[in-house]
């Protein structure tokens, strides 16, 4: 299924991409071209899938694929080589595998399945070989699956259980192995709390002025609009750090943690978050959020955050100390909004919808005061604004 590179040939690697902290290893689903064809840079050469995200691999050159490495249907881990593009071949150059058949038969058997869908299957109980495949070659999708499953009639049970049971000693609970996934976020965050020097504050913000102007929209794009505006004023925790080298980001690239259940979590990234208004963050963080979900982010969008907020107040939650997301050097969670009594105009007390902004933050960039002045200044955009 593959042919080497030619004695004195420039190869370019295409490499199973890394798409998320927890994600390790990625399924080849189909190649998109064959051994001898050309190839474009940025053209799509490999359909992937992994637990999280099903995305496509560009080439990293222009080229004649040389070689094919890696067979539909393996799995392999992050940055292992899956194919190899000839960059000194001319387009138009006859080639010895030009008329080779295509990489992805798979040797006559049935079309691969992904992870996502084999998982899906499996929760469902449902056999893929009855399920029909719309997808190149007969492939099974997501979408057929789900079809599939809306329109399974409802199976009445077999047996019914008596509710008189004879009494007896419960069997111990049988252990069951991580998911890779689990094991992937396990050690990512006990690598950040051996790496950083966590330190968490605390500070409560009212947030009367965004209840009234936020609509139908959540808390979450305000606080990370606000953010925004204080990594503006601090732009120290808008950094990374790596290797004792500490890089200070002009742009404000916003990761947004997303939950995937028991599945784990993803933290997509709005690129350039500082040039959109809080509508904007509002559209974007949902459009990722929906995506992510659906695992239809690429590679490009789970990396390369400079600051996250995480939003466990959803859930209802009050207070946390969360975890910093490597290799930034803070984390701000948005807690839930409960409406409480407090103090106000000296000496008056007043209902209002109250909330605590709990930011994690790394003592070896930054010190208890520079953290506090960045969440006062968070909390001060929040309570001061003014659209």
């Amino acid at each position: 299924m593959s042919s080497s590179p030619t004695s004195g040939s420039a190869v370019a690697e295409v490499t199973m991409p890394q798409m998320g902290v927890s994600v390790a290893e990625g399924t080849v689903v189909e190649w998109k071209k064959r051994v001898g064809d050309w190839v474009e840079a940025d053209e799509i050469v490999v359909e992937i899938s992994t637990d999280k995200v099903e995305t496509e691999v560009p080439s990293p050159a222009s080229g004649r694929l040389a070689e094919i490495v890696v067979e539909v249907g393996t799995t392999v881990d992050v940055g292992t080589v899956l194919a190899r593009i000839d960059t000194t071949a001319i387009p138009g150059e006859p080639h010895a595998d030009e008329h080779a058949s295509p990489a992805d038969t798979g040797n006559g058997h049935a079309p691969p399945i992904s992870p996502v869908v084999r998982r899906i299957a499996e929760q469902h109980g449902i056999d893929l070989t009855q399920v029909p495949g719309t997808g190149r070659r007969g492939r099974v999708t997501k979408k057929d699956v789900m079809a599939f499953v809306e329109h399974q009639p409802a199976e009445a049970p077999l047996h019914i259980e008596s509710p008189y049971r004879e009494e007896g000693p419960d069997a111990a609970p049988a252990g069951e192995p991580l998911s890779i996934m689990r094991r992937q976020i396990g050690e990512h965050m006990v690598r950040s709390l051996q790496t950083a020097a966590h330190c968490t504050t605390v500070v409560e913000a009212d947030m009367s002025r965004i209840e009234e102007a936020r609509g139908r929209l959540s808390y979450l794009p305000f606080v990370a609009r606000a953010a925004i505006a204080a990594l503006r004023e601090f732009p120290t925790l808008n950094a990374t750090l790596e290797d004792d080298r500490l890089t200070v980001h002009d742009a404000v690239h916003l990761g947004i943690a997303v939950s995937l259940g028991e599945d784990g979590l993803i933290v997509p990234v709005v690129r350039n978050a500082h040039e959109l208004s809080h509508e904007g963050l509002a559209a974007r963080i949902a459009d990722l959020a929906e995506r992510a979900r659906a695992r239809r982010l690429s590679p490009d969008e789970v990396g390369g955050g400079t600051f996250t907020i995480t939003n466990p107040g959803r859930y209802g939650a009050l207070l946390a100390t969360p975890i910093i997301y490597q290799p930034q050097v803070a984390i701000l969670d948005l807690e839930a909004v409960v409406r409480r009594p407090v103090v106000v105009g000296g000496d008056s007390i007043a209902i209002r919808p109250m909330t605590y902004l709990c930011m994690s933050w790394d003592h070896r960039v930054l010190d208890g005061a520079l953290a506090a002045q960045f969440l006062s200044s968070v909390r001060r955009h929040l309570e001061e604004w003014n659209g």
